[in-house]
């Protein structure tokens, strides 16, 4: 049987997010996702979790990721789990999991530079996006073919 890996997980980046190359040229996009989650508690309180995942986005989405992405950015991410596990300098065995990115949207509103927020959801209303004005919006024009779509 072959397996299958698939998370989707929203929520506010925790730092900018680091872009660089690999020894061959790839660019790579490291960043981290802070998903809170809200329960009610035993003695019936409701208590606030917040857990930190860390992503990688490889070439062209990487690279727009950093460029337009930056802390405190609402984002929707998904892709496939990747483990890594490694020896450290003590030679204790050390082990992470994160998100390989496959697609990212940008969700709720970020800070900007003036102390402002803009959003950058694509909901169902009828309401246009502010979308920065240098980000490519390569989007075909035309109606939708219902008949296309496989369910």
């Amino acid at each position: 049987m072959r397996g299958f890996s698939k998370a989707i997980i929203t929520g506010n980046l925790t730092r900018d997010p680091e872009l660089r190359s690999t020894a061959s040229g790839t660019s790579v996009c490291s960043f981290s996702v802070a998903v809170n989650r809200t329960y009610r508690g035993a003695d019936g309180e409701n208590k606030e979790d917040v857990s930190y995942i860390d992503c990688s986005a490889w070439g062209k989405l990487g690279e727009m990721i950093a460029q337009y992405a930056k802390k405190g950015s609402g984002v929707l991410v998904s892709g496939r789990l990747n483990q890594r596990s490694w020896e450290d300098k003590n030679g204790s065995k050390r082990s992470s999991v994160e998100i390989v990115v496959e697609d990212f949207n940008f969700a709720g509103s970020a800070p900007r530079e003036g102390g402002s927020s803009s959003s950058y959801s694509a909901s169902s209303s009828n309401q246009p996006m502010d979308i920065p004005a240098d980000m490519p919006t390569d989007i075909p024009d035309g109606e939708v073919d219902l008949s296309e779509v496989p369910f």
